[in-house]
């Protein structure tokens, strides 16, 4: 089978898989659920077959609609980031929903549930293999329907509708920039497919403009849950947790960072200040607030927020890129792999490798927690739970495999990746350095309060004292994404266990050596060793928060931090929106539907009226409107008039 047609495949099996459950299998819960695990394994093996097989840049591009002289093609586009991209979607993905199967084995509406990730899957391998923008927006609309069909699973619950609609609303926002930009790129560089604006970028024939990365990067902030329109992530918990490892964790808002080091050639240095700011600033927001959570997946969310910072930050950092006669040179550690298929920095390489070992720990932890929370009764409150470490031992020992990698313990795979960042900050801006190596100091601080109270003492609840360990269809994926939260920051991982099919963006994520290397070890351990220690000597496994009951103006201006965003668009929604749309509404009633529209055919049917009273059907009155008639031709040939 040629590569093209592997890559087709990609895309077939999962819409497939969702036409066939929508048509015929919405009563049919469990062979539904089958059908998409099947479909989620087919991906994997036509993934890997793609991915192994060692051929790169096949042609495979047909034109799919066409304007005039205006074109929009079909194509594929696969690279060493596409393979990478798609492995993180293909593996994780086919094993959450591995998960989902003893998740969600009681749902009278898993049909429905299942047949959403399909449209999810087909919908996030779209976005990956695409070759032009177009084709990417058009999948990036779809991964926003099928996530919004996820979130809103359980729609009779009120929260769990408003959330969808909120995700759905945001993301819009942002998704009418990264149109914006689309457009604008088409029009200034007369094309929007990938490969012909890697080629033309080292010749000089792009145009540069800072509204168009910006403008799309305003896709990836929807997406990706960056300020300001980070607010729909953590309300996205109200849908079932597989959704939260699959969309909220590994895939879907990972694709804005995929997104940016796609359109790398078009990054100038102005646009990547405000990409790396935006990074840093969302990066260190989240940490405070997932600080004052205590629904153990709002903590998560949270933290999701963060690490996304830490991976837009990184783009902007080790990506700054300057025009020189030879084409594209960069400052610092923005070495460039100009291969025939992609070109990429090392601030994007770095945001890759965070974005692929964050995908297993992160994806370990949400999985964990739908674990904890289908074995406390859906209980979600950190606060009621305790003791679990006895009573659920395999989750227990991958959960806490996944809290050290995202603390970045040594030797496990966040350590590796969070500290090519923060060598990428050290040669760049020491100012985000400092503040991504707090944000290091947060995120060790709310994991080990998340696990320690979540774990140990006693239980605090009649759900946690009854709690026993999850079926081996929600074990064993936790157990595989272990190994990945503790072996995907190795190289020996990429070269020799996955065969170094991804070495084309992996080679570059930069590497300190001599003072510079232990320096970097120095500062990512004692950030994580102080965030660790404070939470471990601070909090205890309590029905309360400790800091709550110690400082409560503290909580309460944290919390405050926390919700001064949804009481901005709040107000903005209930004072400006609906006013203006009141207006709007006034407008259109009363001048547009009212003086035009009706007030037009008022007059045309008050001279209809008139009309009909000259027929009356008379002979004389015939006969004296035709004589006004001919009196007023008179007087009109004779000038009279």
């Amino acid at each position: 089978m040629s590569p093209a047609q592997l890559a087709s495949l990609v895309l077939l099996i999962p819409l497939i898989s969702a036409a066939v459950i929508a048509l015929f299998l919405r009563r049919q819960g469990a062979l539904a659920s089958y059908l998409s695990v099947a479909a989620a394994a087919g991906i994997a093996v036509a993934s890997a077959m793609l991915i192994f097989g060692g051929q790169r840049n096949f042609p495979a591009s047909v034109e799919w609609l066409r304007f005039g002289g205006f074109a929009v093609s079909f194509g594929f586009k696969f690279d060493d980031l596409a393979a990478l991209m798609l492995f993180v979607v293909s593996f994780v993905g086919f094993f959450i929903h591995v998960f989902s199967l003893g998740y969600m084995r009681d749902d009278a509406a898993k049909a429905r549930f299942f047949g959403g990730l399909s449209v999810f899957m087909f919908s996030m391998c779209g976005i990956v293999l695409a070759d032009n923008l177009f084709m990417i927006f058009v999948f990036w609309e779809l991964v926003g329907f099928s996530s919004y069909l996820l979130i809103g699973h359980w729609y009779e619950r009120q929260s769990a509708a408003d959330a969808a609609k909120k995700a759905y609303i945001v993301n819009r926002v942002g998704d009418f920039g990264f149109l914006l930009g689309i457009v604008m790129c088409y029009w200034l560089n007369h094309t929007v497919n990938l490969t012909e604006l890697a080629a033309r970028a080292p010749a000089g024939g792009l145009v540069f403009s800072r509204a168009i990365p910006l403008l799309l990067f305003c896709g990836a902030v929807g997406k990706s849950a960056q300020m300001p329109l980070h607010v729909w992530l953590p309300d996205a918990m109200e849908g079932p947790t597989p959704v939260s490892a699959l969309i909220h964790a590994a895939t879907m808002v990972a694709a804005g960072i995929y997104m940016l080091c796609r359109i790398q050639v078009l990054m100038v240095p102005q646009a990547l200040t405000v990409i790396m700011w935006v990074g840093t600033i969302t990066a260190l927001y989240a940490a405070v607030c997932a600080i004052v959570q205590s629904d153990i997946k709002k903590v998560l969310a949270y933290s999701t927020l963060s690490q996304l910072g830490y991976m837009v930050a990184a783009f902007g950092l080790g990506a700054v890129l300057s025009r020189s006669p030879d084409g594209y040179t960069g400052f610092v550690s923005g070495t460039l792999y100009d291969g025939p298929a992609f070109l990429i920095s090392a601030g994007a390489a770095a945001a890759m490798f965070h974005l692929t070992t964050h995908a297993f720990f992160k994806a370990l932890l949400f999985l964990g927690s739908g674990s904890i929370i289908h074995a406390c009764h859906h209980e979600q409150d950190i606060f009621k739970m305790g003791g679990l470490a006895k009573r659920m031992p395999w989750t227990f020992l991958t959960f806490t495999v996944g809290v050290f990698a995202i603390i970045g313990l040594p030797f496990f795979a966040g350590f590796f990746s969070k500290d090519a960042i923060l060598f990428l900050a050290r040669q760049n801006n020491i100012v985000v350095f400092w503040v991504l190596v707090f944000t290091a100091v947060l995120t060790a601080v709310y994991m080990t309060r998340l696990w320690r109270i979540t774990f140990f003492g006693e239980a605090r609840s009649e759900s946690a004292a009854h709690a026993h360990e999850s079926g081996a269809t929600m074990v064993i994926p936790l157990v595989v994404l272990a190994v990945g939260a503790a072996l995907s920051g190795y190289g020996f991982f990429y070269d020799h266990l996955l065969g170094g099919a991804f070495k084309g963006v992996l080679s570059l994520v930069p590497e300190p050596e001599g003072p510079a290397h232990w320096m970097m070890i120095a500062v990512g351990t004692g950030a994580m060793f102080v965030g660790a220690s404070f939470a471990l000597g601070y909090y205890r496994p309590a029905a309360v928060d400790r800091l709550q009951a110690a400082v409560p103006v503290v909580f309460g201006a944290l919390v405050a931090i926390k919700e001064s965003f949804d009481r901005l668009y709040g107000y903005y929604v209930a004072k400006v929106q609906q006013r203006l749309a009141v207006l709007l509404d006034v407008i259109d009633q009363v001048l547009i539907a009212g003086w035009i529209v009706r007030g037009g055919t008022t007059v045309v049917g008050y001279l209809g009226m008139g009309a009909r009273l000259l027929y009356s059907g008379k002979l004389y009155a015939y006969a004296f409107w035709i004589l006004i008639g001919v009196v007023i031709l008179w007087g009109f040939a004779a000038g009279g008039f």
